[in-house]
């Protein structure tokens, strides 16, 4: 249902290409947003009933009802001293959390995250059951 990837690209320096369902979408998480020369003006009216937002509270309950399946990291720093840092600090999380996670001096990176949801746990996150 989703995808995402991280490309190289000629203006920026990387894009983040999202594929969800049958669209496909580019980010570009470090271009500048242009922001609007003429400001609105506020008034001192109360809000309009339209304007419902979801609290952070429920956010946050839905987003813990995600499951981490599997987790998986295999990266390589380009820099070998700074992989020799990182080799004990992953060494201590395999043994403590049994996550699969590496450092490689071969110029590979892979990072694998199978997340599960199911939409009976969402719905008792959303009305706080």
């Amino acid at each position: 249902m989703l995808k995402a990837s991280i490309e190289p690209d000629e203006a920026e320096i990387f894009k983040i290409h999202l594929k969800v369902f049958f669209f496909n979408f580019f980010v570009y998480p470090l271009q500048k947003k242009k922001r609007s020369k003429a400001k609105a003006v506020k008034t001192n009216t109360s809000k309009k009933r339209g304007d419902k937002r979801i609290p952070f509270k429920k956010v946050f309950r839905v987003l813990k009802s995600f499951k981490i399946k599997q987790f998986q990291l295999d990266i390589d720093t380009g820099d070998c001293i700074s992989n020799s840092k990182l080799y004990p600090i992953f060494a201590f999380l395999n043994f403590y959390r049994g996550h699969h996670l590496g450092v490689n001096y071969e110029g590979r990176n892979k990072i694998l995250l199978s997340v599960e949801n199911r939409p009976i746990r969402m719905i008792r996150s959303f009305i706080n059951i």
